[in-house]
């Protein structure tokens, strides 16, 4: 799935401690990312009558489209198939509540770091993508410089995961946590709570070492660039970087090191004057989590430790 800034509490995408495994089988182990640059318009959802419909705003009820924008390329939360359709976790959650309120969650693909961008100009209606909900968001302050440069976003919180560190399989075995990097280079998505905590420890390096980052648009670029021996190591989001453990390379070419840090939510981001949305998709998330919609889709994805039991609004510190 987006920037984030020194620590997970000042950082911009993460999720909460999934400590269990990415059990993806069968059909559902599927490879491939979409291009960062291109725009996907796949919807999901039911445009039918639905018992949360009147509590969406006119406008969108009027239109039966909630237009998303996500960063399609961070499988297994969102991804393209080999078809070039559209699923993960995100998507799946998605289609659910869109059979609560009635319209179609319309997937529209860009860079994770564009995405409040995109939100406060209004291209998209809310951002979905693995976001981490943190006070820098929903104040609107630039984790790097600590200045104001928006007025935030409120959040649904949906889900949580921490981040993870894996090197190529068999390699690198002296890497165990974030202070292990010195000395090393690491490969992230730009953006992202991973590159937040590589340039926090990096400062904290002796004896003349520092940390290499490489960052990049989207995490299959790093990917790619970690299992060409680039780097030593790469960091993501738990659930992807197990994904990507289990996936690459029929599994043969990464591993995970150490344990999970920076544990936080998820949440689906809405601009700050567009409450009745917000509260909206909240009224939704607890429906099919009480339908038990929610944990078959989260069960489906092999994620169950990161499952959260009810919609919480700007749950993220």
């Amino acid at each position: 799935m987006t920037a984030r800034t020194t620590r997970r509490t000042t950082a911009a995408r993460s999720r909460l401690a999934v400590v269990g495994s990415i059990a993806v089988a069968g059909a559902l182990i599927l490879t491939g990312c979409g291009d960062q640059t291109d725009s996907n318009t796949e919807g999901t959802g039911s445009k039918s009558a639905a018992p949360l419909a009147d509590k969406l705003p006119q406008a969108i009820r009027d239109k039966g489209v909630i237009k998303v924008g996500s960063d399609i390329a961070y499988a297994p939360v969102e991804f393209k198939d080999d078809s070039g359709k559209t699923v993960g976790i995100d998507p799946d959650l998605a289609a659910a509540m869109g059979k609560q309120l009635g319209v179609t969650f319309q997937f529209e693909n860009g860079t994770f770091d564009s995405l409040i961008t995109g939100l406060r100009s209004k291209r998209y209606d809310i951002a979905m993508s693995a976001m981490t909900d943190t006070k820098d968001r929903q104040e609107g302050i630039d984790s790097d410089t600590g200045k104001k440069v928006g007025e935030g976003v409120d959040f649904v919180d949906y889900f949580t995961a921490g981040v993870s560190i894996y090197t190529q399989k068999g390699k690198n075995t002296d890497i165990k946590t974030w202070s292990d990097l010195c000395g090393k280079k690491i490969v992230v998505q730009r953006g992202t709570v991973s590159e937040d905590l590589a340039k926090a420890e990096a400062k904290k390096c002796s004896g003349g070492k520092t940390i290499t980052i490489e960052a990049f648009d989207n995490d299959q670029q790093a990917q790619t660039r970690l299992r060409a021996g680039g780097a030593a190591a790469g960091s993501s989001d738990f659930p992807v970087a197990a994904y990507a453990v289990k996936t690459s390379g029929g599994g043969n070419d990464f591993q995970l090191v150490g344990e999970q840090v920076e544990a936080a939510p998820y949440g689906i981001a809405v601009a700050k004057n567009n409450t009745q949305l917000r509260d909206a998709l909240q009224a939704a998330l607890d429906a099919i989590i009480d339908n038990g919609e929610y944990d078959k889709i989260i069960k489906k994805w092999g994620v169950e430790d990161g499952a959260v039991k009810e919609a919480t609004i700007n749950g993220g510190k």
